[in-house]
């Protein structure tokens, strides 16, 4: 597979898409299994998130959900060096990468990969349809009802990803693909709900979250 264009044009914007939030997802902090099975490897982290409000499910599935400045109500982060605080309060990922990894998934031979991936699979807080990290730039606003997200970066994996994707390679993945999803703090804090439209209010655009993951893909390429 070449790894500095694979999947890229798997997940192309189809014009058109509706942007809308599918899904709430939140976790608590649990011990998490980093070595070989059996190894006793564990770490402390919230990267496995549920679906606590999703736009697919019976109605009262999309349930509201409140967003403080420090994000979700019942989500927690272990490590707030990398997840949480107020910069990094949500963490929103495209839910048409999903198919990208599943292929990902089954060339590491994982024997459940077929399985299609469920809500909060990347850890994400927040999966979205028609919101692309090409199309953002450091400073635009998302608004989900009367709830005003930030966009602060794009994300930047740690070894917990490959634990919870199955394979070692994911985060070397991430990095290439450049499908990372991204960090967004809150502007304005409110309820939201799964199903509602995602409206996108430009920034400044003086820095894009394109041009990061560029010079991240290039850094990561010249690493062994």
């Amino acid at each position: 597979m070449e790894e500095q264009t694979a999947g890229l044009k798997d997940t192309a914007h189809e014009p058109g898409v509706e942007a809308r939030l599918l899904s709430i997802n939140v976790g608590q902090a649990q011990q998490l299994d980093i070595g070989s099975p059996g190894s006793g490897l564990q770490v402390e982290s919230a990267i496995r998130k549920r679906s606590i409000s999703t736009a697919n499910g019976p109605s009262n599935d999309a349930a509201p959900v409140e967003v403080g400045r420090l994000g979700l109500a019942g989500d927690e982060q272990a490590d707030l060096s990398v997840h949480g605080g107020l910069d990094k309060a949500v963490y929103l990922y495209p839910v048409e990468h999903y198919e990208w990894w599943r292929q990902r998934r089954i060339e590491a031979g994982l024997p459940e990969a077929e399985a299609s991936l469920v809500f909060g699979a990347l850890g994400e807080n927040l999966t979205t349809q028609g919101v692309f990290e090409k199309d953002l730039w450091i400073g635009d606003v998302l608004v989900i009802g009367d709830v005003a997200l930030r966009v602060e970066a794009p994300r930047t994996p740690c070894f917990k990803l490959n634990a919870v994707m199955g394979y070692r390679r994911a985060v070397r993945h991430m990095f290439m693909s450049g499908f990372a999803g991204v960090y967004l703090s809150v502007a304005n804090p409110g309820l939201i709900r799964a199903g509602s439209s995602i409206a996108l209010v430009p920034g400044r655009r003086q820095e894009s979250i394109n041009a990061m993951l560029e010079w991240r893909r290039g850094r990561a390429f010249r690493e062994p």
